[in-house]
């Protein structure tokens, strides 16, 4: 009896360990990837500033416009910068540059700056400023720090909220006119936007959830056949396809998804090399082209949601090879790519492991 239950013990502990990446988010690889947002949070320049000027007045440098988020070359860079350390500390408590951290975080996170932030969205030129990217990244801020246990969280926290409020007020507004989806591989994909928003809203913003749910199925329930072959776009860091079936997943239930699946991928779950490529970057100093570096790690979250919730060890270990194809290249040192690939990088490997 007792030889049958270790029998059984170590079957079923290997099918556990089966469905599962190869990856493991350790202390050395956090310490890698930290210094990017680390170093950028409070780098002014260069700077895109995506800015509409209403006359001279508008004329600013970029840490008077956004005294919370001016540093890593663009406003939505310079938010998941910050979202990735508030990770890396919340993964690792003990984390070696922990106190550096804070101490960056609490200069740029103060109630004064983000009120002015606040001021700026408000503004008549520029109350579509980053939608929705942007906005989709500060609610992930937002999610990350409230699951912070750290008193300092706190402190961030409620210094943000006013942001939050508005932000999450705007995407709402925006659905609500919405009434085609976006479907490129950049920023406006609205698909990433309402899936990074829906995980904060169904925590938070019940209305604002389920707002989301319904679009999600209005814009993407009947679509079926999607073109994975023409992707990726040369200028993708993000893929239309896998976005949509990411946000899909979170607002159907699982057996409704499944069906779902099988007539908008058909045939992928069993053969996803047929269909994707890893992408391969020619030149990493071309902003653009480094796009794509953000795409194999965008593809690997979405290989990862789905390879758990399909028990398909597949899609997993496709995930896993788009993930290391970038993550060796990642330190090339153009700025390009270093001002925000350690938070795809570091969303990508939270995502390798259920939690």
């Amino acid at each position: 009896m007792k030889l049958q239950f270790s029998l059984i013990f170590l079957f079923m502990a290997s099918l556990l360990s089966a469905q599962s990446s190869k990856l493991n988010f350790d202390e050395k690889k956090a310490e890698y990837l930290y210094h990017f947002a680390y170093e950028c949070i409070d780098q002014e320049y260069p700077n895109k500033t995506g800015h509409v000027l209403g006359d001279d007045s508008y004329l600013q440098p970029p840490r008077v416009m956004h005294p919370a988020f001016y540093g890593c070359f663009d406003w939505h860079s310079s938010v998941h910068g910050h979202w990735t350390l508030v990770k890396i500390l919340t993964e690792f408590p003990d984390f070696k540059y922990r106190d550096e951290i804070i101490k960056k975080l609490k200069k740029n996170i103060t109630e004064e700056n983000i009120l002015q932030e606040v001021a700026y969205f408000d503004d008549e030129h520029n109350a579509t400023y980053e939608r929705t990217y942007g906005w989709a990244w500060l609610l992930k801020l937002d999610e990350a720090l409230r699951e912070w246990d750290d008193p300092v969280a706190l402190e961030l926290q409620a210094n943000l909220s006013p942001l939050v409020d508005l932000l999450s007020d705007k995407f709402g507004e925006f659905l609500d006119k919405l009434i085609y989806p976006i479907r490129i591989g950049e920023h406006s994909n609205i698909a990433f936007g309402m899936s990074f928003a829906y995980d904060w809203a169904k925590k938070y913003d019940t209305t604002l959830a389920v707002q989301i749910e319904r679009k999600a199925k209005e814009y993407y329930a009947a679509d079926c056949d999607c073109p994975l072959t023409w992707e990726p776009g040369g200028f993708d860091f993000l893929s239309p396809c896998l976005q949509e079936a990411s946000i899909m997943l979170k607002v159907l239930p699982e057996k409704e998804f499944k069906i779902w699946l099988k007539t908008f991928l058909p045939k992928f779950e069993k053969h996803p090399e047929k269909y994707l490529e890893i992408a391969v970057v020619t030149d990493r100093s071309d902003g653009k082209l480094a796009h794509l570096d953000g795409l194999n790690f965008s593809r690997a979250w979405c290989l990862y949601e789905m390879g758990y919730a399909l028990n398909n060890q597949q899609l997993i270990d496709f995930a896993d090879a788009h993930f290391n194809y970038s993550y060796e290249k990642m330190d090339s040192g153009e700025y390009a790519g270093a001002h925000w690939l350690a938070s795809f990088a570091t969303y990508a490997l939270i995502k390798s492991h259920i939690k």
